[in-house]
């Protein structure tokens, strides 16, 4: 909940300039999701609704993204899951809806600091997986993994911790028959640690949380990202 349509277009403007052949994609409040994607970025929605239409006043399904040209969503991001109390049950269900309508969308799952602390990582992760991907599906989907004890924190898993944690939702997606999903990496990333991030096995991307509301921050991890 940051930004306006100023800041938005500015980081636009400065972006369109990027060098890069890799998607990037800015996920942004839905006052905003009338900014009009360009040839480096395009525009997402941070959330969708568990329901079609109907009386639910403040909702936003994803008949109406879809609509004004969305084509990805955030789902189940850790912000969500802590501040709203969503399940990998209501997850799953808006992941859904987003299919339903053609947008694809970015499923995240991670675990707290009390859920590693308790050896229960990949449990948690693994069955974050199972339980918030929507049944039938084939590549119409993205998985972050966000480890929700290093958010904010300025805290980076270390290299080994990525990797595992990263082969273990790969080996589950496998085994779901969506061998070759991309998985993003989530938590604190910033220009100097992207690089080695995005080589670690299974690691196909970032999604990045503060630096991406400063081009001085965000455009050099774009750049760095080869």
């Amino acid at each position: 909940m940051n930004g306006s349509h100023a800041a938005l277009h500015q980081i636009m403007d400065e972006l369109a300039t990027v060098q890069t052949e890799n998607k990037v994609l800015l996920c942004v409040p839905y006052t905003m999701l009338d900014v009009k994607s360009n040839d480096v970025v395009q525009i997402g929605a941070q959330d969708v609704s568990t329901h079609e239409r109907g009386a639910y006043t403040g909702e936003v399904s994803g008949a109406m993204l879809a609509e004004v040209g969305v084509k990805y969503v955030i789902v189940g991001h850790s912000e969500r899951r802590m501040y709203h109390d969503e399940t990998n049950d209501v997850v799953r269900a808006k992941a859904q809806m987003a299919l339903a309508n053609g947008i694809t969308p970015i499923i995240c799952v991670g675990e707290t600091m009390e859920e590693k602390r308790a050896g229960k990582t990949f449990d948690v992760i693994t069955s974050g997986v199972r339980e918030s991907v929507p049944e039938n599906v084939h590549d119409d989907i993205i998985i972050a993994y966000e480890p929700r004890w290093a958010i904010g924190a300025g805290i980076t898993p270390d290299a080994e911790e990525i990797a595992d944690a990263h082969r273990a939702i790969a080996d589950t997606l496998a085994y779901m028959g969506l061998d070759g999903t991309p998985i993003l990496y989530g938590a604190s990333v910033n220009s100097e640690n992207v690089a080695g991030i995005v080589a670690i096995p299974n690691v196909s991307g970032v999604l990045v949380g503060g630096a991406s509301l400063k081009p001085g921050e965000f455009i050099p991890i774009i750049e760095n990202v080869k």
